[in-house]
This record gives structure tokens, C-alpha cells and sequence, in this order.
């Protein structure tokens, strides 16, 4: 006897919760009723569909197909050859400024001076009586910077 009692206190928690949920989540429920939804479908098709308004981008202005492909290739090729061909003709081309075989080639003259046993660079590299340096009188009262 215990055991129904508690059977439908449990029976109506449930219907209280069931009430209070579909209250505040707007759960709709579907009826299934014929009289309400029933409509007619006619068989055959009377008029035709109505024509999309289409935009041409600019490839063919009289066939829609043929605009659009023109399109989509296009974008390919400028996509995926240029952009991406071009990254990497760009990251795998060869020293375009010669620059890493300066750096080689004064490496190994450092190199050739210190086995020489030479100053790594010469101070006299430009002969000093070819260099035309102006007189103090010519310089005056110019401060000089070194």
C-alpha cells in the first residue's frame, strides 16, 4: 500500500516537472490530426518556375554556366598558381643578391690573411699619397669627428 502511494506522489512530481519545463522551454507537441492539415497538391505543373535573377560576373553575359566557370577558374589560377607558386619559386630560388657568396668569399679571405699572417684588414688598403686630405688652414675652426 505504501509502495502506490509513493508510486503517485512520484507519478504527479513528474507531471509538475513535465508542466514547469515544457512552460519555460516553449516545448511545442505535434498533433498528427488529418482533418486540420490536410491540402491539396496539384499534379501537374500550370506555370513554370520563376527565373533567378542572376548577375553576370563578367565572363559571359548570355550563359550563366559558362560565366561561372570562368570565374572559379580564374580565382583558381590566381589562388593557387600565383599565390602559391609564386611563395615558392620565392623561397627556393638561388641567392638572388649574391649575398651569401660575399660572406663565403670574405670568410676565406680572413682566412688566407690569418694563415698569411697579415692584419685581417689592411690599414694602408688605399695608398696614402692618392688620398687628398684638405689643410688646417682649410679646415679652420670645423670640428673633426673620428
Amino acid at each position: 500500500m505504501l509502495a502506490l502511494v509513493r508510486l503517485r506522489r512520484l507519478e504527479a512530481l513528474r507531471k509538475t516537472l513535465t508542466i514547469s519545463i515544457s512552460k519555460n522551454n516553449l516545448v511545442r507537441t505535434i498533433t498528427t490530426s488529418p482533418k486540420k492539415n490536410e491540402t491539396s497538391v496539384p499534379t501537374t505543373n500550370t506555370c513554370e518556375p520563376p527565373k533567378k535573377f542572376w548577375v553576370s560576373y563578367g565572363f559571359d553575359y548570355s550563359d550563366e554556366n559558362i560565366d561561372k566557370h570562368g570565374m572559379h577558374s580564374l580565382f583558381f589560377l590566381v589562388v593557387s598558381v600565383v599565390f602559391c607558386g609564386g611563395f615558392v619559386f620565392m623561397a627556393y630560388q638561388p641567392d638572388a643578391g649574391l649575398r651569401n657568396w660575399a660572406q663565403r668569399e670574405a670568410y676565406l679571405e680572413l682566412r688566407r690573411r690569418e694563415e698569411l699572417g697579415l692584419p685581417p684588414i689592411d690599414p694602408n688598403l688605399i695608398d696614402p699619397a692618392l688620398v687628398k686630405l684638405p689643410s688646417d688652414e682649410e679646415l679652420g675652426d670645423t670640428d673633426i669627428i673620428i
